[in-house]
This record gives structure tokens, C-alpha cells and sequence, in this order.
């Protein structure tokens, strides 16, 4: 499953590039980091491929022993240490196309600048298991990442972790594909 594998492959770069505070060492107090994963609530949905941006924060929060009992703006919500640093981790559970909602209210309530701020979501023009971290940038044609810029006032400075999830075979509708669980080979490279 995805839980164990996701984050030891991730963690590395985060604790280097994402989680390991950046502040001056005259600040008394850390800010946190927000980690938002974005997918579908509801058993349906579990484990498809749209939400392996849930799939990312269950695994980090497994890891750190985080729990996401808390439903806060319109998400899960847990929050704990990584090395020191405060984390924040949420799953909007507004459906994906409406997560910024929820993303966006969390982030204003909490006075994070964007740039404390990670994304994780699925996309189709990364082949299956791939992950980018990224500082910045658009949406693609993801329109839950979309949802997102919205809320942060169309501010696109914040991170981006991008699961790859493959193209849909053939002619496969995209929309179809993504609201798909993965096939065994799949989950494993995830």
C-alpha cells in the first residue's frame, strides 16, 4: 500500500528541502508547514487515483504518528512535530474540484505565507509513481489545484507535490480514469 512506500521515498527531500525550518535563528517561534492532499471524501473514492493526494497524507501522518481526527475548515485535520518543525495536515473533504475552499481558509486562518504551504496531488502527465516537487506554478488541467490558486487570491507561490499517475489507455475518458482504483502493478510503484 501506498502508506509506507510514499513517504520513504519522500521524506528525504522533504526534511531537506520542505520540513527543516528556513527561519532566522532570532525567531522564537517556527511557523508551521501546511500539507494539503487533495481527493474525493467517501469510501467510493478510497483509493482511486484521483486520491493519492489523500493517499500522500495518510502516509505522513502514519509516519510521524499524526492523526487527522479533527474536522477543521471543511477538512480532516491533524497537526504535530517533523524534526522540531510544526505541521499542519489537512484532506479537504469538499470533493476535490472545491478543495481550495478548504485549503484557502486554513491557510488564512493559520497566517501561513503560501510559500509554507505543499499541495499533493495527482497528475496524468507524470508516468505512474514519479513525484515532482515544485516551488510554484499553474494548474495544469487539474481543476482542484485550480480551486486552489482561487483561494489564495489567484497566488500561485506555494508548493506543489505531483504523484504521477499515468495517461489514460487509448481513448479512455480522463475523467473516467482518474476516478479508477489502480491495478496491483500501479499501487505498487505508487
Amino acid at each position: 500500500m501506498m502508506r509506507g512506500k510514499l513517504w520513504v521515498r519522500l521524506a528525504p527531500f522533504l526534511s531537506k528541502r520542505y520540513v527543516s525550518s528556513s527561519s532566522s535563528p532570532s525567531c522564537s517561534a517556527i511557523q508551521p508547514w501546511l500539507f494539503v492532499g487533495l481527493g474525493n471524501p467517501g469510501e467510493k473514492y478510497q483509493s482511486t487515483r484521483h486520491n493519492v493526494g489523500f493517499d500522500m497524507i495518510d502516509a505522513f501522518a502514519d509516519s510521524q504518528n499524526i492523526s487527522l481526527t479533527k474536522n477543521h475548515f471543511k477538512a480532516l485535520f491533524g497537526e504535530g512535530m517533523v524534526d522540531g518543525v510544526p505541521v499542519l495536515l489537512a484532506k479537504p473533504q469538499t470533493y476535490i474540484n472545491l478543495s481550495g475552499e478548504s485549503a484557502g481558509a486554513l491557510a488564512a486562518y493559520y497566517k501561513l505565507p503560501l510559500h509554507r504551504v505543499v499541495v499533493a496531488y495527482d497528475d496524468t502527465d507524470l508516468p505512474c509513481g514519479v513525484l515532482r516537487l515544485q516551488p510554484k506554478g499553474g494548474y495544469g488541467r487539474h481543476n482542484g489545484l485550480k480551486s486552489v490558486i482561487y483561494h489564495f487570491r489567484k497566488n500561485r507561490e506555494f508548493g506543489r507535490l505531483r504523484i504521477g499517475i499515468g495517461r489514460p489507455p487509448g481513448q479512455m475518458d480522463p475523467k473516467a480514469f482518474v476516478l479508477q482504483k489502480f491495478n496491483k502493478t500501479g499501487r505498487e510503484r505508487v
